[in-house]
């Protein structure tokens, strides 16, 4: 197995050439200190997230941990690499030593996730002089009944979850395609808000690099800053943006156009994308930047759902490979041009507007990853209302592998709480146990854990058929336990403060002191040319 030290990938970084770093570790130890254009890879889902990370086998990669040793007692990144070489990669190293080995030469180590974006919407607040108001400004203006809006730019799960009193939903890939129905009066002042910092700075400033006329300004620190200053948000709000193709289009598409051609975003069509596929030479993803129910309802067979705000808010979650070619899909331009002028901004990846993407045959849903390896196993199952009774009877111990914090919200009654690369510390827990059924939201994830576990466990492994969607299809209870997992055992996930228990508080003003300080770590590493084309 090749190995590097930190010098020789820190120069790779910055060779120009084709590179992902993928992180070994679940998610709440990649959090804790990661490098800066890692992407977290945890062994728990490798075999799906890999995948789709490396759309080109041929990709240098090079795989990181922390130290940690994994379940046969080998570091955690010679393990990624050997999945990644069972998978048909053909360029694959590993950093000898580790982050703590990184750190030790000399270079930077950041905390958190999503730190690109993270970093480049404090940049751009920077750059750009996005203006702001702090709460009690936004409180004051409600008040004296001041003609605005207030635009929260995440998904609508966050948004109902908890929102500033009188907001509306419109997620930052929506704004600038949809701002001349929402607020048609050039005399109308628009907030926009998120939790915390990186979507109000990115929304707002996506309508003011529009060139929209009225006066735009973020929410400084989003949600966290309204309940730090004393106020209250509201909990359970829908109220969302008109559906459908504006009838402020051409404004909103000539707008778009002028800043994705002023980044050197570039259109093509079917053929040349073809061709960009075909290239054995380089990575291309294609990436459908719409609301997600939009991509559900026809998409172009082969694109991922990676809605625009969300992309550029947290763009490691789709695109591992630096000097990889980014084909954004929509169906009228404005969102894909918009997302595309931030994307080159942010990582100078080659950007390209797809412009027929949306004609001929179209695909429906949202496709599960491949995963042959799952797809090889033959598990025996057992269906929902046989598993009820078996619960009911004594006679079977559920391990559901959801995210620890999905878990908290709903789980079988009774079940233990799992995560694939840590399994063998449930072994204690299976000792008595009859039967063990393997349950959880993805059923590729499921399968392959149902020989691991057997491994561990003398009692007969089974797999719950359909998962836990048939568990719910069923009308069959879930159990809701808001500290299982507590704080510190969520090893899969890097808790928001929202999510923690205890402390939270002290975790929203870590979270926004954190985010500031961004900008200078980023100078201080080096390795980011944000705004250069």
């Amino acid at each position: 197995m090749r190995r590097i030290t930190p010098a020789t990938l820190k120069a790779w970084i910055n060779d120009g050439q084709e590179l992902a770093i993928l992180d070994a570790r679940e998610d709440g130890e990649f959090g804790r200190s990661h490098l800066f254009w890692a992407n977290p890879c945890g062994l728990s889902r490798a075999e799906l997230r890999a995948r789709l990370l490396l759309p080109r086998p041929a990709t240098r990669v090079v795989c990181v941990d922390g130290g940690e040793q994994g379940p046969t007692g080998r570091p955690l990144a010679e393990h990624l690499a050997g999945l990644l070489a069972g998978i048909g990669c053909t360029d694959v190293a590993v950093l000898d030593g580790g982050t703590p080995a990184w750190a030790a030469a000399g270079y930077v180590l950041f905390s958190g996730m999503n730190v690109p974006s993270k970093a480049f919407g404090e940049w751009v607040e920077h750059h750009y002089h996005t203006p702001s108001v702090d709460p009690a400004e936004l409180k004051a203006m409600m008040e004296g009944g001041q003609d605005m809006v207030i635009l929260d730019s995440r998904p609508m799960d966050e948004f109902h979850r908890m929102s500033i009193p009188g907001a509306i939903d419109v997620p930052g890939g929506e704004l600038v395609y949809r701002i001349g129905e929402i607020a048609p009066d050039p005399a109308t002042t628009i907030v926009v808000n998120c939790a915390g910092r990186t979507r109000s700075i990115m929304g707002a400033e996506s309508l003011r690099s529009a060139g929209i006329p009225n006066k735009v300004v973020a929410l400084r620190n989003g949600t966290m800053g309204w309940e730090l200053a004393g106020f209250s948000c509201e909990n359970g709000k829908t109220a969302s943006y008109p559906r459908g193709v504006p009838g402020t289009l051409p404004t909103a598409l000539a707008r778009a156009s002028a800043f994705a051609e002023a980044w050197g975003v570039r259109r093509i069509d079917r053929a040349g994308l073809d061709a960009l596929l075909a290239d054995p030479a380089r990575t291309t993803h294609v990436l459908d930047v719409r609301d997600p129910a939009e991509y559900a309802a026809g998409h172009l067979p082969g694109s991922r759902s990676a809605p625009g705000g969300q992309l550029v808010q947290g763009t490691d979650n789709w695109v591992a490979v630096r000097g990889a070619r980014l084909v954004l899909v929509d169906d009228t331009g404005v969102r894909a041009r918009m997302t595309g002028g931030w994307l080159r901004q942010l990582g100078q990846w080659e950007v390209f507007v797809l412009e027929d993407g949306l004609e001929g045959p179209l695909e429906q849903g949202h496709p599960a990853p491949a995963c042959p390896e799952a797809a090889a196993l033959r598990p025996a199952t057992v269906a929902p209302a046989e598993l009820s009774a078996l619960l009911a009877e004594g006679s079977a111990q559920v391990v559901q592998l959801s995210r620890s914090t999905d878990f908290r919200e709903g789980h079988i009654p009774g079940a233990l709480w799992g995560v694939r690369s840590r399994l063998a510390g449930l072994a204690p827990r299976l000792a008595g146990a009859r039967r063990v059924v393997v349950a959880g939201p993805d059923e590729a994830i499921a399968r392959l854990a149902v020989p691991e576990l057997q491994a561990l466990a003398a009692a007969p492994v089974m797999l719950l058929a359909g998962g836990l969607a048939a568990w719910k299809a069923a009308g069959l209870p879930l159990a809701r336990d808001r500290r299982t997992p507590a704080d510190a055992d969520c090893i899969d996930a890097y808790l928001r403060p929202y999510d923690r228990n205890d402390g939270v508080e002290a975790a929203m003003r870590e979270y926004l002191s954190w985010e500031i300080d961004l900008v200078h770590e980023v100078a201080r590493d080096g390795d980011a040319r944000f705004g250069t084309r």
